[in-house]
């Protein structure tokens, strides 16, 4: 069975990063962008990271330059947004969401947790995607979805018991 733990993502740098990294982990993913009017939710996500890092949470970064060209910079310049707003989760290298380009991940996580009446494409820039431990899809979230208002699900997602876990 496929998951998200089943697929990389870019490094700015070059190479990539296996999401198998953080198998039994849960995943908070976002396209980000840097010159939008939800960038100041990159300081919400950041405390999503800093208060649940301990238990578990990645929040992790897909900076995309679809929507209205708000990610037109380049890594250094995309790293220094983030640096703006004090992120120390993952960041990755810009990618495409939609399309013909999209990358294979928001392939899956598009046909996994499709939009508002069932509609694949993401809409906008701070879409967010919930996965649980085992690498299933939870939940999607429109952009306009406020960090904050996630932590009952975040929570809900942590208290589920590691893959490995021996009962």
């Amino acid at each position: 069975m496929t998951g998200v733990f089943d697929f990389e993502a870019p490094l700015p740098g070059g190479g990539v990063q296996p999401l198998a990294d953080w198998r039994g982990d849960v995943l908070l993913m976002v396209n980000v962008a840097s010159e939008c009017g939800f960038t100041p939710q990159y300081a919400g996500l950041q405390t999503l990271h800093e208060r649940y890092a301990a238990q578990g949470l990645r929040v992790l970064g897909f900076p995309c330059n679809q929507f209205g060209g708000q990610e037109p910079g380049d890594a250094e310049q995309i790293r220094a947004c983030g640096l703006n707003y004090g992120v120390t989760f993952p960041v990755f290298a810009r990618i495409e969401v939609n399309g013909a380009g999209a990358h294979p991940l928001y392939r899956y996580l598009k046909e996994q947790a499709p939009g508002a009446l069932g509609t694949r494409a993401i809409k906008w820039n701070f879409t967010k995607f919930l996965v649980g431990r085992d690498g299933a899809v939870l939940e999607r979230f429109a952009p306009q979805r406020k960090p904050q208002d996630l932590a009952g699900a975040i929570e809900q997602a942590l208290a589920a018991a590691r893959p490995d876990d021996v009962r």
